[in-house]
């Protein structure tokens, strides 16, 4: 892992990619102890302050600190996207890695589901069951990791096929071995490269899918301090007071960013190539 974390950060792609994911996985692990102001507290005689000494990104429409609010606003989303996206791999790449592996008509079979599901709009079921399930944490968790698990399915279950077809599956199976030490020990260990990468990338999207759920007011709900949710309650003060807006924006986007060069860069360091996987 150091020796791959190495390579990434030998790249200057990889390094900016690096630095930003970590720079903001570390503030949401700090943004407790160094916040300046709690994010919640509303302060009617600072109502739209514009950046100063005393408040360094301004205040919102009620008085409540826009530097803390930031700082607190990726705990929601990290925690929430991280987890729905280690299930949507997990599941998603067992899945893809069993029918990759079994082949035939289950695996024609299980295609065609897996087809079926990417061609509906998501977006629009998701906000289905969220609106019927609620928007806490709980819902929004299994829903992620179970459509974007989808889309991990594919993308793995091409990448199995083509290392199932090698001479040492082969072997496995005229030896007599069963199904779930070839899944384990021969076919995962030749995949966890690529499920790495895909996570990653699962990830980034996870993190725009939830803040525009806030957004939409089905993600996090007020007070709770959360980029999406920021930019929806502000979003009517970009001519007046873009500081309310500008600096969720810049942090949501420059995590997504840090999230996408850091995949690439670990994709390019384990010889995997991005554009091929995702058309399989």
């Amino acid at each position: 892992m150091l020796a791959l974390l190495r390579t990434v950060a030998s790249r200057p792609s990889g390094a900016i990619g690096l630095t930003l994911t970590l720079a903001h996985l570390l503030v949401a692990l700090l943004a407790p102890v160094i916040s300046p102001f709690d994010p919640t507290a509303q302060n009617a005689d600072a109502i739209l302050l514009a950046p100063s000494a005393t408040h360094w990104m301004g205040t919102d429409t009620l008085g409540r600190d826009i530097l803390s609010r930031v700082l607190h606003g990726g705990r929601l989303a990290i925690a929430v996207t991280f987890t729905a996206a280690l299930i949507a791999t997990l599941w998603g790449g067992f899945a893809g890695i069993f029918f990759g592996t079994v082949g035939g008509r289950i695996d024609e079979l299980s295609m065609r589901i897996v087809d079926a599901f990417l061609s509906m709009p998501w977006l629009l079921f998701l906000l289905l069951i969220i609106s019927i399930g609620g928007a806490g944490p709980l819902t929004i968790i299994p829903t992620l990791g179970f459509f974007y698990g989808v889309a991990v399915l594919r993308v793995i279950r091409g990448a199995a096929m083509q290392v199932a077809a090698r001479d040492f599956i082969t072997a496995a199976k005229a030896r007599g071995e069963a199904l779930w030490p070839i899944l384990t020990r021969e076919m995962f260990p030749n995949l966890s490269d690529i499920l790495l990468v895909e996570g990653a990338m699962r990830w980034s999207w996870m993190l725009l899918a939830f803040s525009s759920l806030s957004f939409l007011g089905f993600g996090a709900t007020p007070p709770t301090p959360d980029w999406g949710l920021m930019v929806a309650q502000e979003r009517g003060l970009l001519a007046t007071a873009p500081w309310a807006v500008f600096w969720p924006c810049l942090a949501l986007s420059s995590l997504i960013i840090g999230i996408n060069l850091l995949a690439d860069a670990v994709g390019k360091a384990l010889g995997i190539d991005r554009t091929s996987a995702v058309a399989v």
